[in-house]
């Protein structure tokens, strides 16, 4: 658990998703068993791997076959089952994309799929959100998850999102949220990697987002859907995937 604590601390992420390929299959064996089952591998596992940055590195987390969080096992049962992402034939705009879905989509013929990131190895196209490089009026669907967070301007990013989405489109956002926060903190004058991770809790985010992110996306012009999938879901499978309780998807549509 120390090990892997160091690593995702000191290990940029671009390096460590390189990495995964060759040490994934590792932990796979090690970790195999009958208590837990990822909800998008498939794996069976006798717990998750430990996972976080600093004092969010808690057990129990991250699938070591597929590397899904539990936001992720979370967010897929809600694309199998709510969403038309494996049914229709839809232009796809993942942001910043996650390994978990990246291998899944890229499967699915329906989907025309474009990962798009600052620097992942898993871009097909590699930029800033704050400027996207495409056409109004572009994507189906875009999946943007926990990238907000890390973004100074992140009303600018919806904006690009709105704009590069078709009308009558639809963008799952997920963020952080402090639920116990009413209004989202944030301090410009908070720089340093240390002071970050101080305030913000990791060190590469910029604000925690407060009850109020709802407003900051419906701003740009979406209208919001704000939804509490695990609520919906019953306890057995809850444990049974380990997903989280209180995480909220943002289902935004381009009027």
């Amino acid at each position: 658990m120390i090990l892997l604590k160091t690593a995702l601390r000191i290990i940029p992420r671009k390096h460590l998703i390189k990495l995964s390929k060759y040490t994934n299959k590792i932990f796979y064996f090690i970790y195999r068993g009958n208590r837990y089952e990822c909800s998008i591998c498939g794996a069976k596992l006798r717990k998750f791997l430990p996972y976080g940055y600093g004092k969010n590195f808690k057990p129990n987390r991250l699938c070591p076959k597929c590397l899904s969080l539990e936001r992720h096992r979370l967010l897929w049962l809600f694309i199998v089952n709510e969403t038309n992402i494996l049914k229709e034939n839809l232009l796809l705009l993942h942001i910043a994309p996650e390994q978990a879905f990246y291998y899944k989509f890229k499967k699915l013929n329906n989907l025309k799929y474009v990962t798009f990131d600052l620097e992942s190895p898993l871009a097909d196209i590699k930029g800033n959100i704050l400027n996207l490089p495409f056409n109004d009026n572009t994507f189906d669907v875009i999946i943007c998850n926990h990238v907000l967070e890390h973004v100074e301007e992140d009303t600018k990013a919806l904006k690009e999102l709105f704009r590069v989405l078709k009308k009558g489109g639809y963008a799952i956002i997920q963020v952080p949220i402090d639920l116990k926060r009413e209004i989202t903190y944030e301090n410009k004058e908070i720089k340093t990697k240390k002071e970050r991770e101080k305030y913000f809790g990791q060190k590469d985010h910029v604000r925690i987002y407060g009850k109020d992110f709802k407003t900051r996306v419906q701003s740009v012009g979406f209208n919001i859907n704000e939804i509490n999938y695990a609520s919906l879901l019953k306890d057995d499978l809850i444990y049974k995937y380990n997903l989280p309780k209180n995480e909220l998807i943002f289902y935004c549509i381009k009027p």
